[in-house]
């Protein structure tokens, strides 16, 4: 059972989830805790040595320097304060220490795939470079919303990439929900606003807009966006209710560089990190929650559909440290 385990009571879905959870942060738990051991073999107290080796193997899983520093100084202070805690206290310290972490950052505030009430349509502009899984994740955002109950339709406004408004129609039609897209090289802008008006006419709850998967300069990325949103907001004012951006958390601190440029150039409002299933570098989803003022709303842990899960801090701390084999 987890640190964690005692606080929830789980439904079938959610327990389905959890399982699925466990076994996408497998790669990270095995890297992580083999290092781990490491550190304290030989060891019956918690001296500088340990906490030396605690520290490259939290950097090792892409947790990040500023993280890093913030955890250990934590875990310092409290060996400071009680002498007595020994390697069989480090487990538990770690876990609960790198849990007062995440608390402190920004949180999503839906459970489950679920829009506010009185925005209707609600406009989500999806931001990322290629190759991220950008449209993977657009496309399972899409399955779970309407599983959910959600009607929801797409814009393919990445008209710079053939195979992008490809793949976004292979989605719309294996999730079965409408697309409005043109041909290759329109203007992106004219792609979101018809999208818009399309999507006001059926009356439906969920609008996804893919955008562009360049990494420009940060002038032309921002002025390409603002023109985006400028279209979206002529029929509906407050739009987009939701920028996203997506992050490949397998590329461990190139996701942090590539989420300072765009939060940089952008105003990003939430936060989506796939692939964690196949990398030992999970951490970065403590990095970037520690780091940046945006909520991280979605993580990707498997290839399924049901496998983009709202992230939820306390789970995912209570499965990085489950050890038992799945």
């Amino acid at each position: 059972m987890g640190f964690f385990d005692k606080l929830f009571k789980r439904n079938k879905e959610q327990e389905e989830q959890k399982v699925a959870l466990d076994e996408g942060l497998q790669k990270t738990k095995q890297s992580f805790f083999s290092k781990l051991t490491k550190a304290v073999a030989g060891k019956s107290t918690v001296d500088e040595e340990v906490l030396d080796n605690v520290e490259e193997a939290l950097i090792t899983a892409d947790v990040g320097l500023e993280t890093t520093v913030t955890i250990i100084e934590r875990i310092e202070a409290r060996v400071a304060k009680d002498k007595y805690l020994g390697t069989s206290d480090l487990n538990r310290i770690l876990q609960e220490e790198i849990a007062g972490v995440l608390t402190k950052a920004p949180t999503n505030e839906f459970e489950t795939f679920d829009v506010p009430a009185d925005k209707k349509p609600y406009i989500i502009l999806v931001v990322g470079v290629n190759g991220v899984g950008k449209t993977t994740t657009i496309g399972k955002l899409a399955y779970n919303f309407k599983k959910n109950g959600k009607s929801v339709m797409l814009g393919a406004a990445d008209t710079f990439r053939a195979a992008a408004v490809d793949q976004l129609t292979i989605w719309s039609e294996r999730v079965d929900v409408p697309i409005v897209k043109k041909e290759m090289g329109s203007d992106p802008s004219s792609v979101a606003y018809d999208t818009v008006v399309s999507g006001i006419a059926k009356g439906v709850d969920v609008i996804i807009i893919d955008t562009a998967g360049r990494l420009h300069n940060k002038a032309h990325l921002m002025d390409e966006l603002t023109k985006i949103k400028r279209v979206v907001s002529k029929n509906i004012p407050d739009a987009p209710h939701e920028v996203l951006l997506v992050l490949d958390g397998s590329t461990g601190q190139n996701a942090l560089e590539q989420a300072k440029h765009f939060t940089a150039a952008t105003d990003v409002t939430s936060l989506a990190i796939t692939k964690l299933d196949g990398t030992a570098k999970g951490g970065v989803v403590l990095a970037i929650a520690n780091q940046f003022k945006i909520p991280v709303k979605y993580i990707g842990v498997g290839e399924r559909m049901q496998d983009l899960q709202i992230f939820n801090k306390y789970e995912f701390v209570d499965s990085l440290f489950s050890l038992e084999e799945k």
